[in-house]
């Protein structure tokens, strides 16, 4: 008699896969070699997704993946309906990460509970459960992680654009930024909150705090667009926001810049703001220059109750949160 192959088979296996950013998987091999000190090569790359099976699952994770998986598996199946089948016995939330096979893996996820991947209305709530991340490696293999380190879909968030009013596209930024930080019932700017803006031009994000009824005190060498002058929410001064010293500005509800300067000066610029005291919720963009001093970058993580994130919306830069 011959043997019935099973229709599923389920290998666990050690280490991390971590997926890039698009058009980002030598930052993040850069950084896992200068900050992890990560010198092994991935055992397996998978499109953007790369497999570390010989790797400390103790390290910090890096900051220029999307989302990491924390728990990888191997699952061999015969059937569309068997692939799904199996990740509905893990848990419901399962977002798919797609680099060939795109006809398979849609007919896989559309028989898994619904899950919003397309672009959201800003502000929304980030569902609470657990969301893995499942690839097709063949026909009849997927690797997949029910425990990531992302809240979103494959680490993925898009926003509904506004393509008439802001003044430019930084605003999708901040909204991502904005995001992150409410996790966990955590602050977003409202009505009557105080905000200032260090290089505001030409008034993207400032554009947002204000559809948020926030006041803003923005400051950059350049005018705001046209339409923000005019805003009775809006302030501007015409000036280096970076030498104007905290207790000129006073008491803040949130504090945000996206400058382009060295990380050395924001840093510093970061620390009188925290020691001052009169920033409740801080809001900043890292942006790199040339080769990235990571001993610096640990210096902003270190910062207490603050966080560094890589975002979608980001590109070579990161950002650093602070919430009171």
């Amino acid at each position: 008699m011959n043997e019935v192959e099973p229709k599923i088979k389920i290998e666990n296996i050690s280490g991390r896969a971590f997926l890039a950013f698009p058009d980002q998987t030598e930052m993040l091999l850069t950084e896992m070699i200068e900050r992890l000190h990560i010198v092994s090569k991935p055992t397996h790359i998978y499109g953007d997704l790369l497999y570390f099976a010989d790797i400390d699952t103790t390290s910090p994770l890096p900051y220029w993946a999307k989302t990491t998986m924390l728990a990888p598996k191997i699952i061999h199946f015969n059937s569309i309906k068997d692939a799904a089948s199996v990740l509905r016995s893990f848990q419901r939330s399962w977002a798919p990460y797609n680099y060939h096979l795109f006809r398979r893996a849609n007919f896989i996820q559309e028989k898994l509970p619904h899950i919003h991947l397309n672009a959201r209305p800003f502000p929304m709530k980030i569902p609470s459960s657990p969301i893995g991340l499942y690839t097709l490696i063949d026909e009849n293999t997927m690797l997949v992680s029910e425990k990531t380190s992302s809240v979103f879909p494959a680490g993925h968030i898009i926003f509904e654009e506004d393509h008439e009013n802001p003044p430019s596209r930084a605003y999708l930024k901040l909204m991502e930024a904005l995001t992150v930080s409410a996790l966990n019932n955590g602050p977003m700017p409202k009505e009557g909150d105080f905000c200032f803006e260090a290089g505001a031009s030409p008034g993207g994000w400032t554009w947002l705090l204000t559809k948020r009824g926030a006041s803003v005190f923005a400051v950059d060498r350049a005018e705001l667009a046209p339409s923000l002058m005019k805003n009775p929410l809006v302030k501007f001064t015409s000036h280096d926001a970076f030498t104007l010293k905290p207790s000129e500005i006073g008491k803040c509800d949130w504090v945000f810049s996206d400058v382009i300067c060295y990380p050395a000066r924001l840093y510093n610029w970061i620390c009188k703001w925290l020691e001052s005291g009169l920033a409740k919720n801080m809001i900043c963009t890292i942006k790199m220059q040339g080769k990235t001093d990571w001993s610096l970058i640990e210096k902003f993580a270190a910062l207490p109750n603050s966080r560094i994130v890589h975002l979608n919306y980001n590109k070579h830069e990161l950002t650093w949160i602070y919430t009171s």
